[in-house]
C-alpha cells in the first residue's frame, strides 16, 4: 500500500518551485507526481532546474487532468502574487485536494476565504493547531515571518507599540523573471532601500501580532503602535536579516526567559545569546533569533532563508503538519556555513 502523499506543483520553473522540489525529492513520504508549468510544458525538469539533472524523470506539464483521477493529495501553488487566486477560479480543483499557496494572495483574514475553502495562515509557531486541521493554507511572506517571528513573544505580552524595523534580502526574493535591480551588475557591491514604509508584507504582519496584541496600531494607551519597516536589497543571492527597535522596561534576562518559554516545542526556531549571522540560517528551515538591550532599547535580530522558511521549507513544514507527520522530516538540513 502507497502511504505516500501525492503532489503537484504549480508554477513550478521559478525559485519557490525548485526549492520545493529539491525538498520533496528527499522527503521520505514524498511522491511528486507532476509538476506544472505553463511556458515550459514538455521539458524536463532539469532545463529549467540544472541541478536535477539525473535525479528527477519528471517533465514539466500543462495539465492539471491528473486530479480529476486521485493524482494528487495536495497542490502547491507557486505562482506570483494575484496568479494563485487566477488559478482556482480558472481550475475546478476537488475538495478532497488540500492546498498551501505560497502567494500573498489568501494570508489576510479579508481574502482567507475562496469558492469553498477557508485558508488558515500557515505560521506553524502561532497556528500549529489550526494547520493540522486545515485543508488550505496561506503560506507566510518572507519578511513577514522573519519581522513575525522576531516580535511575536512581546506582542503576547501586550508590550508592542513602536516598532522600528530595517531587513536586507537576497536577490531571490524578487523571482526569477529579470529586473534592473536583479541584474548581477546592478546587485554586486551594492544595496538600496525599497518600499520604504509601505512593504506589501506590513498588512499581513499587523494581523498575526494583532491575534494576540489586538490593540496593536490602535493602543489605547498611547503612543499608538506599528511597525515601521524600511527593507533594504542586499548583494547576495538569499537569506534574510532583519533588525527591531522598540523600547522595554524588561530586563534582557527577563526577555530570553520570555522568548525561549514561547518557542519551546518548536523545532525551526534558535535563540541565541550568542550574536547571530545570516549564514546560520541559509539552506535550512531555521530562524536564529538574537536579542540586545542598552537601558530601555531593546533590539531583536532575527535571520532565515527567504526561500526556505521563509516560503518552501515552511510549505513542507505545513504540509508534513497537515498530514500528520513530524513537522522536520524532510528538513533536517545543515546550513551553507563556509
Amino acid at each position: 500500500m502507497n502511504d505516500k502523499i501525492k503532489i503537484g506543483i504549480i508554477g513550478g520553473a521559478g525559485y519557490t518551485g525548485g526549492e520545493l522540489i529539491r525538498l520533496l525529492a528527499n522527503h521520505p513520504k514524498a511522491d511528486l507526481r507532476f509538476v506544472h508549468s505553463k511556458s515550459n510544458a514538455g521539458k524536463p525538469l532539469h532545463a529549467v532546474h540544472e541541478d536535477l539533472i539525473n535525479e528527477q524523470d519528471l517533465k514539466f506539464t500543462d495539465n492539471i487532468s491528473p486530479l480529476g483521477d486521485g493524482g494528487a493529495d495536495i497542490l502547491f501553488l507557486c505562482t506570483a502574487h494575484g496568479d494563485s487566486k487566477k488559478f482556482l477560479e480558472a481550475n475546478d480543483i476537488p475538495g478532497k485536494v488540500k492546498i498551501i499557496s505560497l502567494s500573498q494572495d489568501f494570508r489576510l483574514s479579508k481574502n482567507a476565504k475562496f469558492k469553498n475553502r477557508n485558508f488558515v495562515y500557515g505560521l506553524p509557531e502561532i497556528f500549529r493547531e489550526q494547520i493540522k486541521n486545515a485543508n488550505n493554507i496561506a503560506n507566510p511572506g518572507c519578511f513577514a515571518s522573519a519581522i513575525e517571528l522576531g516580535l511575536l513573544p512581546l506582542a503576547k505580552e501586550n508590550e508592542l507599540k513602536d516598532v522600528y524595523t530595517t531587513g536586507i534580502t537576497g536577490s531571490t526574493g524578487a523571482g526569477q523573471s529579470l529586473s534592473t535591480t536583479s541584474h548581477f551588475s546592478w546587485r554586486q557591491n551594492n544595496i538600496q532601500a525599497y518600499k520604504s514604509l509601505t512593504h506589501q508584507h506590513l498588512d499581513e504582519i499587523n494581523e498575526t501580532i494583532q491575534h494576540f496584541q489586538t490593540d496593536f496600531l490602535n493602543s489605547p494607551s498611547g503612543g499608538g503602535g506599528g511597525i515601521h519597516f524600511i527593507p533594504w536589497r542586499g548583494d547576495f543571492a538569499r537569506g534574510i536579516f532583519v533588525t527591531s527597535q522598540l523600547k522595554s522596561s524588561r530586563s534582557l534576562d527577563d526577555i530570553y526567559k520570555l522568548y525561549q518559554h514561547f518557542y519551546q516545542g518548536h523545532p525551526f526556531i534558535k535563540i541565541s545569546k550568542a550574536p547571530i549571522f545570516m549564514k546560520q540560517s541559509v539552506n535550512t528551515n531555521n530562524c536564529f533569533i538574537h536579542i540586545e538591550k542598552q537601558e530601555d532599547d531593546l533590539v531583536i535580530h532575527s535571520t532565515l532563508d527567504n526561500l526556505l522558511k521563509g516560503a518552501s521549507g515552511q510549505a513542507v513544514q505545513n504540509m508534513n503538519l497537515m498530514f500528520g507527520l513530524d513537522e522536520t522530516m524532510g528538513l533536517k538540513l545543515k546550513a551553507n556555513y563556509f
